[in-house]
């Protein structure tokens, strides 16, 4: 199935039945007076999350989603039947953006969590409500009012505590495969990694956690170069950050200035996820001699000023992948346990976690406001002329 985190759809809520005009007319009943009943509210759109859809796919195909409209209100003081509600199920971590206003509508991001987009029109009133001592035979009724009518961009971020961070072809995608069941592609080019890819470590009975590798960066990649803007939001839903550094790459770069270039980038997107918890991840030592790998090591921890954990491993060999998931299962644990037993670790992630969010939503109203705008100097560069064809006939 093919991945898709971003989808533009329209909803529109259903239009409230208009109330209704009538009089009772029945056998010796005299000046029966008016029984117009009123109309049935209109339908509302609602999302709702749903842990079964890992993509927006669907919304690629389908882009336009209507409740049903009130019924009109009948005599004998008979309301119209209110429209049925519209739940469409959207994958957990997506975020609703309204594309007109640019304003973050909500941020879906538990099972079963219901956010209301669009509301149902009001219903209208029969003349039954606009009799009075002095008009018994009212003629007024007012009608149902529309339903919201809304552009949507829904954005999926996906839902993982540990993120994969690095450049192309540092053996993210390998180490993902090696300590979990997920298979993404791997290959010895780079950007063989096209789409993010979520896959379950287990390290034993109950004791699990979910890894997310996503596309590699490069310079540039928080103004958008390669893939980067797009999937740089999927590592805002994660709690540690695995910078992944290829120690021995193919093209003879230097790993230092590359590490270096990812903490830039890192950065430049959004200054709070830069702040998230980030071990050192150093790949591919199978392809050094033994003794040189110490060495090569300690010159790259030098020269990045590291003091955070470091890990040696091999991702193809599995050599080091078990003490680095076995040491994030047991970070992860301890971080939970913090927030559920002291308010102010809990605050201070929520904290965390509001942040990175306003960050990456300013980027995303950014990158949508250039795109509005290149789109109204295209417009503007048509004008009544242009639809004049000189046509030449060759000879």
């Amino acid at each position: 199935m093919q991945f898709v985190d971003e989808a533009s759809i329209i909803v529109e809520a259903g239009k409230g039945g208009n109330g209704c005009l009538s009089f009772r007319r029945e056998k010796y009943v005299p000046r029966g007076g008016p029984d117009g009943g009123d109309g049935g509210h209109g339908g509302s759109v609602y999302l709702i999350g749903d842990d079964a859809l890992n993509t927006l796919i669907d919304f690629k195909f389908q882009r336009f989603y209507k409740a049903q409209n009130g019924q009109g209100g009948m005599g004998r003081q008979m309301s119209g039947k209110a429209g049925e509600d519209l739940h469409v199920k959207v994958p957990v971590g997506t975020t609703v953006i309204d594309e007109d206003t640019l304003e973050v509508i909500a941020d879906v991001t538990e099972i079963g969590q219901v956010v209301l987009v669009g509301e149902g029109g009001r219903r209208g009133l029969g003349n039954i409500h606009f009799k009075s001592s002095t008009n018994r035979a009212p003629r007024r009724t007012t009608p149902g009012t529309d339903g919201d009518r809304r552009n949507l961009r829904l954005e999926m971020k996906v839902m993982a505590d540990v993120g994969l961070l690095g450049m192309p072809n540092a053996g993210k995608s390998t180490l993902i495969r090696s300590v979990s069941a997920a298979k993404p592609k791997v290959a010895n080019y780079p950007f063989t990694t096209l789409v993010p890819n979520l896959g379950v470590v287990k390290l034993g009975m109950h004791e699990h956690f979910v890894m997310a590798d996503v596309p590699g960066l490069i310079e540039g990649a928080s103004e958008g170069a390669g893939l980067g803007l797009r999937f740089l939001k999927h590592l805002t839903r994660t709690r540690l950050l695995f910078h992944v550094v290829d120690v021995a790459p193919f093209d003879e770069s230097d790993p230092v200035e590359a590490a270096k270039a990812i903490v830039h980038e890192l950065g430049q997107f959004s200054p709070a996820l830069s702040e998230r918890p980030r071990w050192l991840v150093l790949n591919k030592f199978d392809l050094l001699p033994e003794d040189e790998r110490e060495e090569r090591a300690q010159k790259i921890i030098q020269a990045l000023n590291w003091e955070g954990p470091v890990f040696r491993i091999s991702a193809i060999s599995s050599d080091g992948t078990d003490k680095l998931v076995q040491a994030a299962y047991r970070w992860l644990t301890e971080q939970r346990r913090l927030e559920h037993e002291d308010e102010e670790a809990l605050a201070r992630e929520e904290e965390m976690r509001r942040r990175m969010e306003e960050e990456s939503v300013a980027r995303t109203e950014a990158r949508l406001g250039r795109r509005r705008k290149r789109d109204d100097e295209d417009d503007e560069d048509f004008d009544d002329d242009d639809y004049d064809v000189e046509v030449e006939y060759a000879p």
